[in-house]
């Protein structure tokens, strides 16, 4: 998508005219920097349901604690104001500034969530008092994958702003930093991943106790419904939550990665279809998913106090 956006930068510098009708074969049009008209429907209907996670996260965040999370719902409204900007790319297609500006709220806007994600296995490992079967020391790990994120966030705004420039050289450079922040970012989360997996399988195996520790408890129940509910309150549903999310974030990065570097030519990053299957649709599972499994639920201090 956003190299369509260098050689809309080309097509200025070479005097090349935009087509009279933006709407008629858009993936032909030099341009359009998507190759297609984007769908107000599939537009509103990700407006409305990122909205609703978010306004529930907000609501559970009030009431269940977990004010890191804040992070997220940050996030999914940044996202929400990103699909706005799609709205106006329908009815003007070749706006390359409406363009650039959605791109980089619907891109940038995921470290949010990235972020409240890194927190969480902090969070979560002081809450089983399991710290020490993660690979570093939690606080040095949260504050390294923060601060990580932070870092990338940054490479990719300042490459995403340098994008909009009409120097050819200047647009080319920047998507190459750009592409960078992105690498980074996926290389980050990735090790983030192994760390967490790492995590989970120590202490099932060195820690059965409390990996069946929230077991005990609804196995007591003798109805169905009773067991259920009891399992809504186990630990390992959060880690399960947690790796969903991990997993729908990869499978998005990955998309990013390839798109930028152009690892896969045609049409795949010209459809509008394989931007929400693999863009949209992981990312909003990766949030989605803490609507049922929300941390402020699971987690409590030392003192068995929730954690805020």
């Amino acid at each position: 998508m956003i190299f369509s956006a260098h050689a809309t930068s080309a097509a200025i510098e070479l005097l090349v005219e935009c087509p009279a009708d933006p709407f008629y074969q858009p993936q032909l049009d030099p341009c359009n920097p998507m190759g297609y008209i984007a769908s107000n429907t599939w537009t509103g209907i990700t407006v409305g349901a990122v909205l609703i996670v978010a306004t529930i996260q907000l609501v559970l965040v009030l009431r269940q604690g977990a004010r890191w999370m804040l992070l997220m719902v940050a996030g999914l409204y940044t996202y929400v104001v990103g699909f706005g900007f799609r709205f106006a790319l329908h009815s003007t297609p070749d706006s390359l500034g409406i363009y650039i500006t959605q791109y980089l709220l619907i891109v940038l806007s995921p470290c949010a969530s990235i972020a409240a994600n890194y927190v969480l296995l902090g969070r979560l490992a002081g809450s089983l008092r399991c710290e020490e079967h993660i690979l570093f020391p939690v606080q040095r790990l949260t504050l390294t994958f923060v601060a990580s994120d932070v870092t990338t966030f940054l490479i990719q705004a300042v490459g995403g702003g340098l994008m909009a420039e009409d120097n050819v050289s200047i647009a080319s450079a920047a998507s190459h930093v750009f592409l960078a922040g992105l690498v980074l970012q996926l290389a980050s989360f990735a090790v983030f991943t192994f760390i967490f997996a790492l995590f989970l399988w120590r202490v099932c195996k060195r820690e059965p106790q409390v990996w069946a520790r929230d077991r005990m408890h609804y196995k007591t129940h003798r109805t169905m419904l009773g067991r259920a509910m009891r399992w809504m309150n186990d630990w390992r549903l959060l880690a399960g939550a947690l790796g969903i999310s991990c997993v729908g974030i990869l499978i998005r990065s990955s998309y990013r990665v390839a798109e930028i570097s152009h690892v896969f030519h045609g049409g795949i990053f010209s459809s509008e279809l394989y931007f929400y299957a693999f863009d949209t649709l992981p990312l909003f599972m990766a949030a989605a998913v803490y609507v049922p499994c929300f941390p402020g639920r699971f987690l409590e201090n030392r003192a068995g106090r929730r954690l805020f």
